[in-house]
């Protein structure tokens, strides 16, 4: 096996459809939670988005939730700034959670009613500065609405032109499916990517939960935390760095996780297949995650220029990872893997 060369220039960006969709996503993406504005400010997201679109990059994620509004705000003032092209980029927003200044109205958390829905782009095509979001997705399932108003609240964004495609984040199978059944009834626009998390800690819900989703429905993904939140680059090692994501003051749920004794000494391991190859431990999580037929796009997240170019640079990893290295590297954290999906 020839090491990656951590010397050679970058590699052209692979692009894959969003499922069976005509939509073009670049392999690797850039996404923005809690880095947009918590940790990097307006000129550093900038100068990040800018790196990532001259590597080829063309999806840039975002949620209505996402320092609540002000992650939305950064990328629409980078997005003035940089004057790409609008055929050149993908933007992306996600709305369940709502905004802080609408805690305790009935309709303004933690819902997928029509109401919230069709008001919630409203806002964030404010923030962007867009006529119109790529992808609108359904940032969590809402038992409490029923699933057809959501479904004809979602079609209605497409039909309006504020959203071009619509989809779903951690949703069950089942319920995308439900989802997916109601549109073809109604015929309806259905939805036709999730975002769910996966990694090489948390395999079950893309593998198992999603097949048979992702064959007969033609189902995108667009996956986040390919890095478990960090814990895959090995920086959890010696307990928590200061100005990490585990240092986040919003990330506190994360740190037992990240800390976790056995998954530390698996990610040892990890580093060691990291070394043989040529790479480094976070390089190789991302192409493994990358390199997953079902995946339309890898979303990364970073919080400097030097970290997302380092980043980037696992789409050279990807040749070295057939499928037996695939498996042996699944070997190495099954034990370890989420008991459950979600």
């Amino acid at each position: 096996m020839s090491p990656v060369s951590p010397d050679s220039q970058a590699s052209p960006m692979p692009y894959r459809r969003m499922g069976r969709s005509g939509l073009q996503l670049s392999l690797l993406s850039l996404g923005s939670w809690l880095t947009f504005h918590d940790q990097v400010g307006a000129d550093g997201v900038r100068e990040m988005m800018a790196l990532a679109f001259d590597h080829g990059v063309n999806f840039f994620d975002n949620a209505e939730g996402y320092a609540d509004g002000r992650s939305e705000r950064v990328m629409g003032q980078a997005l003035r700034e940089l004057r790409w092209d609008r055929l050149d980029y993908v933007v992306s927003s996600k709305y369940y959670w709502g905004l802080e200044r609408h805690a305790g109205r009935p309709n303004g958390r933690n819902t997928l009613n029509r109401k919230y829905l069709l008001q919630a782009v409203d806002g964030s095509l404010s923030r962007l500065g867009l006529d119109y979001i790529d992808l609108a997705y359904c940032h969590r399932p809402d038992p409490q609405t029923p699933l057809e108003e959501t479904v004809w609240a979602m079609h209605d964004l497409v039909c309006r032109g504020k959203a071009l495609y619509w989809g779903t984040s951690e949703w069950s199978a089942q319920d995308i499916r439900a989802a997916w059944d109601i549109a073809e009834r109604h015929h309806l626009h259905k939805p036709v990517v999730e975002q769910p998390q996966y990694n090489l800690f948390h395999r079950q819900r893309v593998e198992v939960e999603y097949r048979r989703v992702v064959e007969d429905l033609g189902l995108g993904l667009t996956v986040w935390s390919p890095l478990a939140s960090g814990l895959l680059s090995g920086k959890y090692r010696d307990g928590v760095p200061l100005g990490s994501r585990g240092d986040h003051p919003g990330a506190g749920f994360l740190r037992a996780g990240l800390l976790d004794a056995a998954r530390n000494r698996a990610v040892g391991a990890l580093a060691a297949v990291a070394e043989e190859i040529g790479c480094s431990p976070a390089q190789l999580a991302i192409a493994w995650a990358a390199g997953h037929e079902s995946v339309s796009s890898v979303i990364l997240g970073a919080s400097s220029p030097g970290q997302l170019r380092h980043n980037l640079d696992a789409i050279k990893v990807l040749p070295a990872l057939d499928q037996a290295m695939r498996a042996r590297l699944a070997a190495i954290t099954e034990p370890l893997e989420d008991s459950a999906a979600g």
